[in-house]
């Protein structure tokens, strides 16, 4: 398999949008270019009982169905600190100086955007100060499937680092190739970044281990996992969330290249390419106003398909539901086509990039033009690469160290400040049949 019959989603003759304004329906996207078919529900009953048997059982239960799954016994679980430390020894110098140019990327996005506090006086004597604590403790997931991910290591242990998280636990599939421990990549990554606490293993078992802890090697739980994985990961994580806190429910990659006449359709070609590696059900999508741009993209994939090494897994990708070249008849259509849409990655290859980023409300992380793809962010451009997936875009953003902090106020009165509202509390608690929140005011100004 060597090319894909990516479909071609010609909008210009049907009537779609509503009320004649620019806007698509989410029925309407998801009818034309619906996402693949995968079903968490169906996902978190296969990992229920699982999750049961690493709660009660702890350690024995996640070796155990590493030993059936993966057919490589994990133990220790715990990875020794010689081992971290010879993996960094043994890193490939032009890689080890590509993981440290990314880390200082990430680390110094991560600096600019991390939180300030605030005070705010609004009277005398009364103050509301606003202030941002790490959470305590966090377990950072590295998948370990279809690819090798220190990146992964990156996008999540940086801005938590960078938000003075105290306890910083990392869980890694264990590999057969490698006698059970991590790839030694990943351990090399969280060696250069000072992580040491890192743990041989993988999929729902360790979501559970980092939710209920494994006391047979003194694990303690964490308070929040972050991290991208495969649906029984994602399923793990959607049942255990209230014991831990998420990030979210990161599905399978998908990229939106939005595109006019100007883009280059090689460039495209190869930005499609590049996603639909990740994994079979990889959505690829290119949203254009210009049908001669539209067919020379799809008269490009054949010959940039059949270059790429994972060949088979990228037209399986392309020629499934999930991808698709959509034309439509206006530039407003196509850029109110993507905002409904609503993809983890859009790329914008137009005349004004700047024009459309401003029309774009809807995105996991935006790219823009021909210099700026989804793969210079999946590693060196400091952004973060865990992102939402799946239409979460329209209420979620992507992980960073505002990830790792909550907000706290602080509520700061003097009797001068409570004194001039003391009356309007009371107001308040009377309306709402609550008379002891006034009295609890009113008993402050009592003889």
């Amino acid at each position: 398999m060597t090319s894909a019959p990516i479909r071609l989603v010609d909008l210009r003759r049907e009537t779609l949008l509503s009320s004649g304004t620019d806007t698509f329906t989410a029925g309407q996207t998801n009818r034309l270019v619906p996402r693949a078919s995968v079903d968490v529900a169906v996902a978190l009953q296969s990992v229920l009982p699982l999750i049961d048997d690493v709660a009660n059982r702890g350690l024995p239960a996640v070796v155990e169905v590493t030993i059936a799954r993966d057919g490589v016994d994990p133990n220790p679980v715990r990875v020794g600190q010689a081992e971290i430390d010879k993996a960094v020894a043994d890193l490939e110098p032009k890689l080890k100086q590509a993981i440290l140019e990314s880390i200082d990327r990430v680390r110094k996005v991560s600096q600019a955007n991390l939180p300030k506090p605030t005070s705010v006086k609004l009277a005398d004597g009364a103050t509301v100060h606003q202030r941002w604590q790490p959470v305590d403790s966090v377990g950072l997931y590295v998948p370990g499937g279809k690819a090798v991910y220190p990146s992964s290591v990156i996008m999540n242990v940086v801005p938590a680092q960078v938000a003075k998280v105290p306890r910083l636990a990392i869980a890694s599939p264990a590999q057969k190739d490698f006698g059970g421990r991590p790839h030694p990549t990943v351990l090399a990554t969280a060696g250069l970044l000072g992580v040491t606490e890192v743990y041989s293993m993988g999929g729902p078992a360790a979501i559970a281990a980092f939710a209920h802890g494994l006391p047979q090697i003194d694990m303690a739980p964490v308070a929040l996992v972050t991290g991208p994985g495969n649906i029984y990961v994602t399923a793990a994580k959607r049942a255990l969330r209230g014991i831990i806190g998420i990030d979210s429910e990161a599905g399978t990659t998908e990229i939106l290249v939005l595109a006019d006449a100007t883009a280059d359709p090689r460039l495209i070609a190869f930005d499609l390419v590049s996603q639909a590696e990740h994994d079979e059900a990889a959505a690829s999508v290119l949203v254009t106003n210009s049908l001669g741009l539209a067919k020379r993209v799809i008269d490009a994939l054949p010959e940039v398909i059949a270059s790429t090494h994972h060949r088979d897994r990228v037209a399986t990708a392309l020629s499934g539901q999930q991808s698709a070249v959509v034309v439509t008849d206006t530039w407003d259509e196509a850029i109110a086509f993507s905002n409904e849409y609503a993809t983890e990655h859009l790329e914008i290859h137009s005349r004004d990039n700047q024009a459309a980023l401003e029309q774009i409300t809807n995105a996991g992380a935006i790219f823009l033009g021909e210099y700026s793809p989804v793969s210079l962010g999946d590693y060196m451009a400091g952004s973060s690469h865990v992102l939402p997936t799946g239409h979460q875009a329209k209420f979620g953003s992507g992980l960073g160290v505002h990830s790792f902090v909550r907000a706290q106020q602080v509520i700061d009165y003097s009797r001068a400040g409570l004194a001039p509202i003391a009356d309007l509390v009371q107001e308040f608690a009377q309306a709402e049949g609550l008379p002891a929140h006034g009295e609890a005011i009113a008993a402050r100004f009592k003889a």
